[in-house]
């Protein structure tokens, strides 16, 4: 799969089939991750692989968007080091990076959904106590992965009202 035909036609995946994903893909999505761009080429970003059932089932009880996650077989929590970012940019730095695990996974013939983190107060408070993230360590996001029961179709998005030129 082209780069072109990933962007068109990854769909967020919510029902997963329950298989594990293998060792090899988990390393590919990593990799993935690490080439995205950060500003200034800082790096602030680190991926905490959750595979344990007993640590995946907990996250619905403080993010109520993610009941799915007690099926996922995979959960990726992207956080960033603010201590190396350049300023104001660790959530930029690693939503790139989670965008490319997306894109990632979507080429290995995996599902994905993001589950969003940050700026939510209580979503927040639940990853750094269930990862046990130090002060300095924001949780942004949570990449769930597994294989998909069913894969949405792709849709088109493209809304020329949308698309300005020069100026609004």
């Amino acid at each position: 799969m082209d780069t072109i035909e990933a962007i068109f036609t990854r769909r967020t995946v919510r029902q997963f089939s329950g298989e594990p994903v293998c060792e090899k893909d988990l390393q590919t999505l990593l990799k993935a991750g690490f080439q995205a761009p950060s500003a200034g080429n800082a790096q602030p970003t680190h991926f905490i692989v959750m595979r344990e059932r007993s640590i995946l089932d907990q996250i619905p009880s403080f993010h109520s968007s993610s009941a799915f996650m007690t099926t996922a077989p995979l959960g990726i929590l992207i956080v960033a080091d603010e201590r190396v970012s350049k300023p104001g940019r660790w959530v930029q730095d690693a939503s790139a990076a989670a965008m490319s695990v997306l894109l990632a996974a979507h080429a290995l013939g995996l599902g994905a959904c993001w589950v969003g983190i940050e700026p939510v107060p209580d979503r927040i408070a639940g990853f750094v106590q269930l990862a046990g993230l130090p002060e300095n360590i924001h949780p942004v996001c949570l990449i769930a992965v597994g294989h998909p029961l069913k894969t949405p179709p792709p849709e088109e998005r493209v809304n020329p009202e949308r698309i300005h030129l020069e100026r609004w």
